[in-house]
């Protein structure tokens, strides 16, 4: 048995994939990748391919990063662990919080850290009931997110989450978490509907939801800038505008989820920015450590955290611990990658860059599979023609193209590292792909 069907076989037999059909998986075997470099990566048999996905949408400064496997190292020798909690801390994570509450795209009061985005989803859920609680409204317990949304896979972030296989047979979504439609305008929007008066119309639906409800027990409406995991999605213009007024106006809390948009994806340092959003929590990931080590982390409005305080204070303690919160090996590495994105002025290479990618793909637009192309700073999404999306993923990938298929959409989300020479062959490769298709 050669070295590639032993490790296929071995890891049909002890490994379980997430995002993947099982069934398929036993028999096909895994694409199994051994090293990285840059944007590329490669597998056991010496094939080179572009990583178009970062990944899960995360590994932002590519892979072989040398900086921070050294501060890693380091700090692993210095101080490998110690917890948050019992009055106790440690500089690396007193520096991360301190350079995120000075980068954050409004003002905010502090930080509370997890180790993946979904856990810290589920710690906004969580503080938010804490919030409404300590102001004396605990009937303030439903969620609103959107149909398509992706928020995580633990119980809350799941259900907070609106897609199906995130719920068929998982006994999801609990109750109190509602889904209103997707403002996907192309999608959508009915026949001669303008962008404004489809906004219009979706947040009157919200409006409606909300009253149906009643606002005094809605505790948060949970959004992303931009929807990754939902196909791509670009929220028309007016659409958070009109959503911020609306929750304003019924006292419900706005939670961003920016664990794909922030540091730079959008072509800000946060998609908040992009979007113009003012959230009372956001919610970080992915890119924050580049996914060199799990990490995430929730930012905290002064209003919230007032609050927040001030009943820990009345309970004699803030119940809500985890033990690798703030880990200081992450912490530091985290760091890093900020600072590396500062050297690297990763907002203005997102933003010389993103044209060459967006135009590329929109050139693809009069290929007869393809239907839509969406984007915005290096995360885009072409939409092909019905039930083409898994099979085109597949014919890239042999290629030597990495992308994702969601639905009938293939998504793109390049480390932001990457060059305009690669965003070519990048191009060069996925026109192969369809073109075989």
């Amino acid at each position: 048995m050669s070295i590639k069907d032993s490790l296929q076989t071995r890891d049909a037999l002890s490994v379980v994939h997430g995002l993947t059909n099982l069934s398929t998986h036993a028999k096909r075997g895994a694409t199994v990748i051994k090293s990285g470099k840059g944007v590329w990566v490669q597998d056991i048999d010496g094939r080179d391919y572009i990583e178009a996905m970062s990944g899960l949408w995360c590994i932002a400064l590519g892979y072989g990063n040398e900086r921070l496997a050294d501060v890693a190292h380091r700090q692993m020798m210095e101080l490998a662990y110690y917890p948050l909690t019992n009055h106790k801390s440690h500089p690396s994570v007193i520096e991360l919080a301190e350079k995120l509450l000075s980068t954050a795209p409004v003002p905010m009061a502090r930080i509370w850290f997890a180790s993946t985005g979904s856990e810290a989803i589920d710690c906004a859920a969580r503080l938010s009931w804490y919030f409404w609680n300590a102001l004396g409204q605990p009937e303030k317990k439903k969620f609103i997110s959107h149909q398509l949304a992706y928020h995580g896979n633990t119980i809350a972030s799941a259900s907070l989450s609106g897609v199906s296989y995130a719920h068929n047979k998982f006994n999801l979504p609990l109750p109190g978490f509602l889904h209103v439609q997707t403002p996907h305008f192309s999608r959508f929007a009915h026949p001669g509907e303008t962008e404004d008066a489809f906004s219009d119309r979706l947040i009157a639906h919200i409006e409606k939801l909300i009253h149906l409800e009643g606002a005094d027990t809605i505790a948060a409406f949970f959004v992303e800038p931009v929807m990754g995991a939902g196909g791509i999605v670009i929220p028309p213009t007016r659409y958070y505008e009109q959503l911020q007024i609306l929750l304003k106006k019924h006292d419900i809390l706005l939670v961003c989820d920016e664990v794909v948009t922030a540091f730079g994806r959008t072509g800000n340092m946060f998609g908040s920015t992009t979007m113009q959003l003012q959230p009372d929590l956001l919610v970080c990931a992915k890119a924050l450590s580049s996914a060199y080590i799990p990490i995430s982390a929730l930012m905290i409005s002064l209003r919230v955290y007032e609050a927040i305080e001030r009943q820990s204070g009345e309970l004699g303690l803030f119940g809500l611990t985890m033990t690798y919160s703030g880990h200081p090996v992450a912490s530091a590495v985290a760091l890093e990658t900020i600072k590396i994105y500062e050297e690297l002025q990763i907002v203005n290479h997102v933003r010389q860059l993103s044209p060459v990618l967006l135009e590329g793909l929109m050139n693809l637009q009069s290929h007869s599979l393809v239907k839509e192309v969406r984007g915005i700073g290096l995360l885009a999404g072409v939409e092909l023609e019905a039930k083409y999306g898994n099979e085109c993923a597949r014919i890239a990938e042999e290629e030597g193209l990495i992308v994702r298929a969601i639905g009938d959409t293939i998504a793109f989300c390049p480390p932001l590292i990457i060059s305009e020479l690669e965003v070519q062959e990048l191009l060069k490769r996925f026109t192969k792909a369809l073109n075989r298709l």
